[in-house]
């Protein structure tokens, strides 16, 4: 028996990075005595490298150099299926689009990278209304330099998991599909009704 099965699975790079454009806020897991460490910040595709930035005072921004290994998620969105959804008679389930990536990781050791980097981030982040401009000469960019690290990550692994019912009958896909995006419309503020304190 294969697992996970083929059909959930999807390694077309194209729909690897629109996750990746989508969804930047990665899970970054570093390894060290065997224990883990885990960080989550925002990643940006450049080619085949992610690139990011850490406080300095991060535990984990001692790992995120010297060609280290890392594993990075990206999630998607994610819900129930109820089999109240199916023309046929199905078991509940959980639909999801994650991403599981490899690679290694090296330190960028310059300041005038990582300025320049902050700004690019900054400009994708903000896309497409670009409401907000970090300018070079910003004073609190300058300031802030010495107590952020940056480093890029060389992807040796892609995985992508799409379980998207894509085993069941067309119309059945389209139902799951459609449930996908109410359920994240609409848990999103269900949730912040209970968490958010105003």
């Amino acid at each position: 028996m294969n697992y996970p099965p083929k059909h959930h699975q999807d390694n077309n790079k194209a729909h690897l990075y629109e996750v990746i454009k989508t969804y930047p806020l990665a899970t970054l897991i570093s390894v060290e005595n065997n224990k883990p460490l885990i960080t989550h910040l925002p990643l940006i595709l450049e080619g085949e490298k992610l690139i990011g930035h850490i406080d300095i005072n991060n535990p984990q921004a001692q790992l995120l150099k010297d060609n280290n290994d890392v594993t990075i998620l990206f999630s998607g969105p994610e819900c129930y299926i109820s089999p109240s959804l199916f023309s046929t008679t199905q078991l509940p389930t959980w639909n999801y689009i994650k991403l599981h990536l490899k690679g290694h990781v090296k330190a960028i050791e310059s300041n005038a990278a990582l300025k320049q980097s902050l700004i690019t981030m900054t400009e994708f982040l903000e896309t497409p209304d670009h409401k907000y401009v970090l300018e070079p000469d910003n004073p609190r960019l300058d300031r802030n330099l010495n107590y952020i690290e940056m480093f890029e990550i060389e992807i040796t692994s892609w995985e992508g998991k799409f379980k998207l019912s894509q085993d069941k009958k067309p119309s059945d896909i389209k139902n799951a599909r459609q449930e996908l995006i109410r359920a994240n419309q609409e848990s999103v503020t269900q949730f912040l009704d209970k968490v958010f304190i105003s």
